[in-house]
């Protein structure tokens, strides 16, 4: 009788074995969102039972691993994409995987910057001289901007010189763009810093231009060159815009150059059909649609010059409101369209202008520029 029962037992496991063995493979081709379902069914039907504590300490362990995995790979993302703030040092900036081989021309080379600075500590008339009204918090943007760029697959740099000709001189790797991307197929414009010819103010004298000429859908070009080659670097530009547009995805029709201080004057001279791009050798090369220029005593003036946008601070005591006013009158009698601002109280380098009477200037410039395409 025993082993009766035994007999029928063990027949009774098989059956149940095989049945399970079939539902295991039923399942096997279900949706996950089935078997989350049937889970979520199981765990009530095991709470029900008297075993509720052990069913929520399963999803718990569940929803903890879940939501571990994802905070790591959330934590991991912003890692590789953690933006800069006035604390991080021009080092970091440097040499951050974005900026490749190029992220030392972000800050003047021609000028010692220790690397140990914050990005607060160079936004200061003691690294940038000559310049007044330097934002740090523009500092940061431009350079988060960039990197967020980089990162995202644009391009952010151009060698205006082939290496060739950068072997030829060494000093040419010292030069080059900064692109911030605009629309494709947009007209551009080059930016030109200041800096005495003695160092490039990019920081704050052509890329905070460049950026927000960018935000209005234009392409722009920032200029890093050497100061006792400037005007050829600047011409050299031109011609690598000029030629790569369609890679670029940039008009080469109606482009604008812009400057402040030197690069005013490097604009200005440029500009010009006789003494612009023909002079160095380009001729197929048309004349700027328009030169937008910041406080230079630049005061030659001929009926080959571009149309002029002009802005200067009254206590600049560098370049005189008053001859850039001249000039500009002079080019308003060869017939050349001028526009010309004067701002009570502003010194010399005052770059956008933010939180000063000169404020917005920038968009009168693009305006004036646009009437001239």
């Amino acid at each position: 009788m025993k082993n009766m029962k035994n007999v029928i037992m063990i027949s009774m496991i098989m059956i149940m074995t095989a049945l399970l063995c079939a539902c295991g493979t039923s399942e096997a081709r279900q949706s996950s969102g089935e078997q989350t379902t049937e889970a979520a069914e199981n765990a009530t039907a095991r709470a029900d039972a008297g075993q509720g504590e052990d069913a929520d300490a399963d999803t718990a362990q569940m929803n903890t691993g879940q939501s571990g995995d994802v905070d790591a790979s959330t934590a991991q993302a912003n890692t590789q994409t953690a933006l800069f703030t006035q604390d991080t040092t021009v080092g970091e900036v440097i040499h951050d995987p974005a900026f490749g081989d190029f992220g030392r021309l972000l800050f003047p080379v021609d000028r010692y910057i220790s690397e140990d600075m914050t990005l607060a500590d160079i936004s200061s008339s003691d690294v940038y001289v000559w310049y007044s009204n330097i934002d740090a918090d523009k500092t940061v943007e431009i350079v988060n901007d960039l990197k967020t760029r980089a990162e995202n697959g644009e391009r952010v740099f151009c060698n205006i010189y082939s290496d060739d000709e950068i072997e030829e001189d060494a000093s040419r790797a010292d030069t080059g763009v900064f692109f911030f991307k605009g629309d494709p197929g947009a007209k551009f414009a080059i930016m030109n810093a200041g800096g005495g010819f003695m160092y490039v103010g990019a920081m704050h004298d052509s890329f905070p231009h460049a950026l927000e000429v960018s935000k209005k859908g234009y392409n722009a070009f920032a200029l890093i060159y050497r100061p006792d080659y400037a005007y050829e670097d600047l011409a050299q530009a031109i011609a690598y815009i000029y030629d790569h547009a369609e890679e670029l995805q940039v008009d080469k029709e109606g482009y604008s150059l812009w400057g402040g201080s030197a690069g005013a004057r490097m604009a200005a001279e440029l500009g010009n059909a006789s003494y612009g791009s023909a002079y160095y050798g380009r001729p197929d090369i048309p004349q700027a649609a328009a030169v937008i220029m910041q406080y230079t005593g630049y005061s030659d003036a001929s009926p080959q010059d571009a149309p002029t946008y002009a802005c200067v601070g009254t206590n600049d005591g560098i370049a005189s409101w008053r001859t850039m006013q001249r000039r500009l009158e002079a080019l308003e009698g060869y017939g050349i369209p001028r526009k010309f601002h004067v701002y009570n109280g502003l010194r010399h380098g005052f770059g956008l202008g933010t939180g000063t009477v000169a404020e917005g200037w920038i968009n009168d410039a693009v305006a004036f520029w646009e009437a001239q395409m």
